[in-house]
C-alpha cells in the first residue's frame, strides 16, 4: 500500500511538471513572437531616424555658410 501511494505522489508530480513544461513552452514562444516585433519596430524606427538625419542634413547644406555655422555652434544644437 505505501509502494503504490509513493507511486502515486511520483505521478502527481511528473503530471504537474509537464503542465509547467507546457506553460513554458508557450512563454517561451510569446516572447519569442514579442522580440521579433520589437525587433521589427527598432529597425523600422532606425530608418526612419536615418531618414529624417539625411532630411535634416540636406536641409543643412542648403543653408548659406554662415547660417549654418551659427546653427551648428548654438547652444544644445551640437552635433
Amino acid at each position: 500500500m505505501a509502494d503504490q501511494t509513493q507511486i502515486d505522489l511520483i505521478n502527481e508530480r511528473v503530471e504537474q511538471l509537464l503542465q509547467r513544461h507546457e506553460e513554458l513552452l508557450r512563454t517561451h514562444d510569446l516572447l519569442h513572437d514579442q522580440l521579433n516585433a520589437l525587433t521589427h519596430e527598432r529597425d523600422s524606427l532606425k530608418s526612419r531616424l536615418n531618414a529624417a538625419r539625411a532630411r535634416v542634413e540636406a536641409l543643412l547644406e542648403r543653408l548659406p555658410e554662415n547660417s549654418t555655422l551659427m546653427l551648428r555652434t548654438a547652444p544644445g544644437l551640437e552635433t
